[in-house]
């Protein structure tokens, strides 16, 4: 079975936003640590570089493994939980990271759209996964409730998916120095968007 040229073109486009993204944070915003003392800058970096690997990386991957991977229903189905669960673990290390650069540097959580956007996609993505895993793993649920629940499962991952897919923007778009009108510069509050 041939991967699709679209999951070839998803996988580019994901690899190289990760790429970039780890570039920005290495190289130009001084790198990556979850315990910097004096450069507070560092643990935030952890965030992005987490978020976007966990959610829409591998988020992305989960997604399409299911339906293109050429191995056995119960193995895609597999690779398909594990991807998530993985990602679900990054995206709470970067939420983690997050709050601890805010706390540390004396930032207000929860200021903005990215945030509560972000939040709200996290826990949903938490609820998606913890349902798939008692509906079609541990324990299992019947198979008539299985195929009941197949299509409500697939349509709101996708939501989620989306959801993170806007959470992400929401925060480039907060990190970019356009962004920052020169009225707000030095004030201690953010804008809220």
């Amino acid at each position: 079975m041939a991967v699709p040229a679209a999951a070839k073109v998803a996988r580019a486009l994901a690899v190289s936003a990760a790429v970039l993204v780890l570039l920005w944070c290495v190289h130009f915003r001084g790198g990556l640590s979850l315990g910097s003392p004096t450069n507070k800058g560092l643990i935030f970096n952890v965030h992005p570089v987490l978020m976007l690997i966990g959610f829409i990386v591998l988020g992305s991957e989960a997604i399409m493994s299911y339906k293109i991977l050429p191995w056995s229903h119960d193995t895609n189905k597999m690779v398909h939980m594990l991807l998530h669960s993985v990602a679900l673990f990054l995206g709470s290390v970067g939420i983690y990271a997050a709050f601890k650069f805010h706390n540390e540097s004396g930032v207000d959580n929860l200021y903005s759209l990215h945030s509560w956007v972000g939040l709200g996609t996290i826990s949903l993505y938490g609820i998606q996964w913890l349902l798939g895993i008692t509906t079609f793993f541990f324990p299992g649920a019947s198979p008539t409730v299985r195929r009941r629940m197949l299509p409500w499962h697939v349509r709101s991952g996708l939501v989620v998916y989306v959801l993170a897919l806007l959470a992400a923007e929401l925060g480039s778009w907060r990190s970019s120095p356009s962004f920052r009108p020169a009225a707000l510069a030095g004030t201690a509050r953010k804008p809220c968007w």
